[in-house]
């Protein structure tokens, strides 16, 4: 795919972004309260993340919007640490190399912000997403990190980034 685009969330963006991470959990058996499907800012992701830290990306081809990712320095993480959040793909943009694409904006963020380890919690059920992780560097650990209110999610993970 190599006309998409990927560039900064707008807020037109937030309609179509919002409708896809909730049939990514639907279509995976996910949507249940601890999930991304229940955030309170899920229709609002622009304005989430116009915090100081954060920076969320979209895939565009087209003129269609087909998924996003991003990072926030989610309250309660170590110094340091910024979450990978809300990365979700519609059906036909996975497979592609866009998570990959999307993954790297935001570690190239992550790393001009001073970061030094990205964090980020999934769950059993986005089995298409831990492998992708895992090719990436993330490495597993025993516990949750900050406060993301993600409760369901049990798979957690860090990568330390190379500043």
């Amino acid at each position: 795919m190599n006309d998409t685009l990927i560039r900064p969330i707008q807020p037109a963006d937030n309609a179509a972004m919002a409708a896809i991470v909730r049939q990514v959990l639907k279509s995976f058996n996910a949507a249940k309260p601890g999930t991304a499907y229940y955030d309170a800012n899920l229709d609002n992701l622009y304005d989430v993340f116009r915090v100081e830290g954060s920076a969320y990306w979209v895939a565009e081809q087209h003129g269609e919007i087909l998924g996003g990712g991003g990072i926030y320095p989610t309250n309660g993480m170590p110094a340091g640490y910024c979450e990978l959040v809300k990365l979700y793909l519609d059906e036909g943009a996975r497979g592609k190399g866009i998570g990959r694409q999307l993954i790297n904006s935001c570690t190239q963020a992550a790393i001009k912000m001073s970061y030094t380890y990205m964090y980020l919690e999934t769950m059993p059920e986005l089995t298409i997403a831990v492998p992708l992780y895992e090719k990436l560097g993330f490495a597993y650990i025993n516990e949750p990190l900050g406060n993301s209110g993600h409760t369901d999610c049990n798979i957690w993970m860090v990568k330390e980034l190379d500043v």
